[in-house]
Order: structure tokens, then C-alpha cells, then sequence
């Protein structure tokens, strides 16, 4: 089995109300060696904690910088790993899928907007997902992010997109910022298969995420924040020793 199709397989419980897949968010090789040795079966790397990892602005980094973090993290671990490649860095599907390809992850996860354009047409979009599956057949993992709730959009637009791509081919579709309420009208608004939820602070516990509609947890920049919060710790009780 490949990885990819590891990766697969690990989502096929689909959206029946049992506990999720949680993927934590690696932000170097350190902590993708750590989320594997605590036992979890795949990670998902986060764009916004690389970014801050590697000292820049959230949808900063260049992409040759992307594509090395994301190379290094592949080769700390035997879990499988999909990338957040943002908006895909204005490469063609073929360069896009290429370069996915040499860094060893199993999955890509892509926005549809980015600083530029803003949120793209969803039908452009969902060509443009339908051309990265094309190339990539079954050898990438495809998480569509669906970006309307960053722009104040309602639950049927967010459902409309999420619905075009995966019939483009995405694996699974990501409504970021979704609040936990909304995952049964997102179900109900005819979203099938795998659907990542984005953990935050207060949101209900995992088994209750499952219940309502979420196949996958992943936690953006969120592990690297509580791991910085430590790390200050350290340091003030370092001035104070």
C-alpha cells in the first residue's frame, strides 16, 4: 500500500459519526518525530506554522521553502504526510503535482484563494482541482479547502463549493473556520465523504466533532502556538533561575 493510499484508507470511515482522524500539524522535522512516536497514524503539515518556523508572514514563504520544510518532515517519519501548499504557489498542475511528488507526502491540501485574487471562481477552481487529480491519479491525497467562511460567506455557499470539488476529484474538502454548529447543515446542504475541521480552542471534544458531521481534525498553526507558549515559559523561569 502506498502511502497515499494509506493515507485513503485512513479517512474510509466517512462521515458516520465515530471519532475522527486527528492529524496534528508538524512544523519541522523535531515535531513530526514527536506526534509520531506518541502513536498518530499520519500528520498534516500546516503552511501558517511553517511560515512562522522559517520566519515569515503567513503566506510568505517562498515556495522553494515550502517544498524543502515539507521534504524534511517527510523524511523524519514513516507516517504518512500531506502538505498545505496553499493556493499552489501559481504553479501549472503538472509542476504542482512534480514537485509534491519529490517531497515524499501523500496528500496536498489547496485553497481557493489566495492575497492576489481573493476567492477564486469555484468553477475555475474546481478545473483546476479535476487537472491536479488528473495528473496526480491516485498518488496524492486531495484536501480542497474551501475559504468562503474567511469571507463572511453562509453555509450554502461554502456546501456549493465543497460539492464542485469533490466531484473534481478532491478526496475530502475543508471548510475553514466552519463553526462546530455548522457541520450537520453542511452535511444536510449535501456534502458527502471526508470533511476536515479545523480544532480551535472551545470547540467540543473529538467524539463530538465525529457525531456531527467532521471526518478529520487538524489544527493549523495551533500546536506550534501552544508549543511557543511553553517555550516561554522556559524562558522567563531561565531569567528568574
Amino acid at each position: 500500500m502506498s502511502r497515499a493510499e494509506e493515507l485513503r484508507a485512513l479517512h474510509a470511515g466517512g462521515p458516520a459519526g465515530g471519532r475522527p482522524l486527528v492529524l496534528p500539524g508538524p512544523w519541522d522535522a523535531a515535531s513530526a518525530r514527536v506526534f509520531e512516536e506518541a502513536g498518530f497514524p499520519a500528520l498534516a503539515t500546516p503552511s501558517a506554522g511553517i511560515a512562522a518556523a522559517l520566519g515569515h508572514e503567513d503566506g510568505r514563504t517562498p515556495a522553494d521553502e515550502m517544498f524543502a520544510a515539507v521534504t524534511r518532515i517527510v523524511r523524519a517519519v514513516s507516517v504518512p504526510v500531506t502538505a498545505d501548499l496553499e493556493a499552489g504557489y501559481g504553479l501549472s498542475p503538472k509542476e504542482l503535482v512534480a514537485r509534491v511528488l519529490e517531497t515524499g507526502a501523500a496528500g496536498l491540501n489547496l485553497e481557493d484563494s489566495d492575497r492576489t485574487h481573493g476567492l477564486r471562481d469555484p468553477r475555475e477552481q474546481a478545473e483546476r482541482l479535476a487537472a491536479v487529480r488528473a495528473e496526480a491519479g491516485p498518488a496524492l491525497f486531495v484536501n480542497a479547502r474551501v475559504d468562503t467562511y474567511l469571507q463572511g460567506g453562509t453555509v450554502e455557499e461554502a456546501a456549493a463549493r465543497a460539492r464542485l470539488y469533490t466531484e473534481a476529484g478532491a478526496d475530502c474538502v475543508f471548510p475553514i473556520l466552519a463553526p462546530a454548529g455548522d457541520l450537520p447543515r453542511l452535511r444536510a446542504a449535501g456534502i458527502e465523504g471526508p470533511v476536515n475541521f479545523l480544532a480551535r480552542p472551545g470547540d467540543p471534544s473529538f467524539a463530538e466533532l465525529g457525531r456531527l458531521g467532521a471526518t478529520r481534525i487538524t489544527f493549523g498553526q495551533g500546536l506550534l502556538l501552544r508549543a511557543l507558549a511553553g517555550t516561554r515559559e522556559i524562558a522567563a523561569g531561565l531569567l528568574t533561575a
